[in-house]
């Protein structure tokens, strides 16, 4: 089994490898060399920065079609990462406006710059940080993980799915319910980062990698 890391210039790329590579002994790889994707077992597509520019590099590396394809086909798993999860949708706010990949209906919208918690305080923009994950669905994904578990977030924008089928975990910040874990086939995609949330995010990683959808 291969598991390939997607390289198109944008992400957490070797820090997402390194955090697969302890959980498993699969072979993983970086690489954005289309023979090695397609052969891949299982893909990750990471994504950091702004959505415009991850949705540029996928488009002039040469990567978005293969992408495309692949999805269409969905016949391997593929874990989306940060950006990754929310280049899945139909668009994002951010930039002025982005049209993504459509896997999965939705949008992509900024957090509210006014928002406050209980308390009263006013609440930061970009969220950055632990924050529980509530499960809304279950998945193969959370085995072993507990709702309302922490993981790492770094984020001005989050994803509004369109429908409920497709969310299978979110995080309340302020008044917004983002939806931070999506998915749908052999698609799971979380805005969080796994491979910087310590032990509940290793265990997803090795969940995904001995997932059979």
């Amino acid at each position: 089994m291969t598991i390939a890391v997607i390289d198109y210039g944008m992400g957490n790329l070797h820090s997402v490898a390194k955090a697969l590579e302890h959980v498993t002994q699969e072979n993983v790889i970086v690489t954005r060399d289309a023979r090695c994707i397609r052969g891949a077992t299982r893909l990750v597509l990471p994504g950091q920065g702004a959505i415009r520019d991850c949705m540029g590099e996928l488009e002039r590396s040469q990567v978005k079609g293969l992408v495309q394809e692949l999805l269409a086909e969905a016949d391997k798993p593929l874990l989306g990462i940060c950006v990754g999860q929310q280049m899945l949708l139909d668009e994002s706010e951010e930039n002025g406006g982005v049209t993504c990949l459509g896997l999965l209906p939705g949008r992509v919208k900024r957090f509210p710059g006014d928002m406050r918690d209980a308390q009263g305080e006013r609440l930061k923009v970009p969220h950055m940080g632990w924050n529980r994950v509530d499960q809304h669905h279950a998945h193969p994904l959370w085995a072993g993980i507990e709702s309302g578990e922490r993981f790492y977030f770094v984020h001005s924008y989050y994803v509004d799915a369109t429908e409920d089928d497709t969310v299978f975990g979110t995080t309340d910040y302020g008044s917004i319910q983002a939806h931070v874990a999506i998915g749908r086939g052999p698609v799971f995609a979380v805005q969080f980062h796994p491979e910087k949330s310590a032990n509940a995010g290793l265990r997803l990683l090795e969940n995904f990698v001995t997932w059979e959808p």
